[in-house]
């Protein structure tokens, strides 16, 4: 993934530092909270939105047990209406794709709708790298990019600023990056919008490359699929000349049909809108009408593995809503960036330690940022059991070892021999009894389980000894 995230923290050491900031804090809360009580007011609408959900979650499984003919079919389509269909095995592969295309257009500046994909894999930084200007035009991933920061919700990258610092931003940095904020700036949402569209409108009218991601893709017909609120999508990929489009394998669908049900309940989760204000769907290139050229990079960069895991795989019917973003309690108190990677909360604890693997100290962490609560399975359009991921991802990195797993394995092993000898249990159980007043109130070794809880006080007797002496 982007290279903007190598060498972060585990998750509890980013979260801690995450949790002394008050002004994050509260803007994470206004917002996750704004977000859930309308999107739970959307869904109710719907009395038969269990149904759909549960469609959701059919399709996807079935997609991704034919993923391979899918994949073919939808190639083969998209070739029969004018683009060009690339393989990308990972992100060095899919940027050096994207990189060439626009090269060998002769330009040196492309604009971009919000994608996860191109975030997933560095893009902007690869294209910078080749001398090639990347411009998000999504209101919100402009504000991170003139900021200098990094994404930390899927739906709004920018939800951890707020008014004053967005319009601190625009005063300071847009100059730099093309039409400037105008005098007398407020924190007015009106005005920063107002700002941001006149930035962009010189970009969109002299752009000839636009780069996107896709929400869907139809097998039957090669149709690609990208929703979005602000209509800034809309003009990215009609205006350019030549549009680049980079989507994970996994966001294939087999039918037009389909679509019915994700076209439902994606905005409900999302933005909380009972229809999504631009639905863009485009099938290769048509004279006269939009880009001319049409390329399509399928991205594969860990999701072949992931699909090969049969409990885990199912992180893959992801339609990116963020809904349990939304509701997670961790994600309000610690926000996006501490999860060290464009797929922060409970799904980014579930897809990035797949996508990437557990070798790195963050993505061993991320299995473990979730208090198992199971909200984020509640609000889910396509029902991932994200808790039951979480808990065999824990397994998975149990098992690659590591010092403190270690010593956790040999605490297992030791705990198994005792209770497996009823003789050697009641002895210890006796011994524990009368040293009670000299046990610690924090064990050495327990110190991230003590370190917000009291350990229980040890009885005078032993409810084995108990029982003998009242019940035989």
């Amino acid at each position: 993934m982007s290279g903007t995230y190598l060498g972060m923290p585990s998750f509890p050491v980013a979260a801690r530092e995450a949790v002394h900031n008050p002004t994050l804090r509260a803007n994470l809360r206004h917002a996750t909270h704004t977000i859930r009580d309308k999107r739970a007011l959307a869904v109710a609408e719907l009395e038969d939105f269990a149904k759909l959900r549960e469609a959701g979650k059919q399709i996807k499984d079935h997609t991704l047990r034919h993923l391979d003919r899918y994949l073919v079919q939808l190639e083969a389509a998209v070739t029969a209406a004018g683009g060009s269909v690339h393989w990308a095995a990972d992100a060095a592969e899919a940027n050096r794709i994207v990189a060439d295309l626009v090269k060998a257009t002769g330009e040196r500046e492309v604009v971009k709708v919000k994608s996860m994909a191109t975030q997933e894999i560095g893009l902007n930084e690869a294209l910078e790298a080749e001398g090639i200007v990347a411009y998000e035009t999504d209101l919100a991933e402009l504000i991170v990019q003139l900021g200098d920061d990094r994404p930390s919700h899927i739906l709004v990258p920018a939800i951890h600023r707020n008014r004053d610092e967005i319009r601190d931003i625009f005063t300071r940095r847009m100059a730099d990056w093309g039409r400037g904020a105008p005098d007398g700036l407020t924190d007015s949402p009106a005005e920063l919008a107002e700002a941001a569209r006149l930035h962009l409108r010189e970009k969109f009218l002299r752009a000839k490359v636009g780069v996107s991601g896709t929400n869907f893709m139809v097998a039957e017909t090669g149709t690609m699929v990208v929703l979005e609120s602000e209509g800034n999508g809309r003009m990215c990929l009609t205006l350019p000349d030549t549009l680049i489009s980079v989507a994970g394998i996994e966001k294939v669908v087999p039918t037009w049909r389909d679509l019915e049900v994700f076209l439902q309940t994606l905005p409900r989760s999302s933005t909380a809108e009972r229809m999504n204000p631009y639905t863009s769907m485009w099938t290769g290139t048509r004279d006269g009408d939009g880009p001319r050229t049409f390329h399509l990079v399928l991205l594969d960069n860990g999701r072949t593995r992931t699909l090969a895991d049969d409990v885990g795989r199912q992180a893959l019917r992801c339609i990116r809503c963020s809904a349990c973003l939304n509701v997670c309690p961790v994600y309000e108190r610690a926000g996006g960036h501490a999860y060290g990677s464009v797929y922060p909360g409970p799904i980014g604890a579930i897809l990035s330690p797949q996508l990437r693997g557990t070798g790195s100290e963050i993505d061993a962490s991320l299995p473990y940022a979730s208090t198992l609560c199971g909200a984020c399975y509640e609000v889910c359009p396509v029902a991932i059991d994200i808790p039951e991921v979480l808990v065999h991802l824990r397994e998975k990195v149990v098992e690659q070892g590591g010092k403190g797993h270690r010593r956790e394995k040999a605490a297992m092993k030791a705990a198994t021999w005792v209770l497996n000898h009823p003789g050697a249990l009641a002895a210890a159980e006796r011994a524990a009894s009368k040293t009670r007043g000299l046990h610690p109130k924090k064990p050495p070794g327990a110190g991230a389980w003590t370190g917000t809880r009291e350990l229980p006080q040890m009885p005078a007797t032993s409810f084995r000894d108990w029982w003998k002496k009242n019940r035989t």
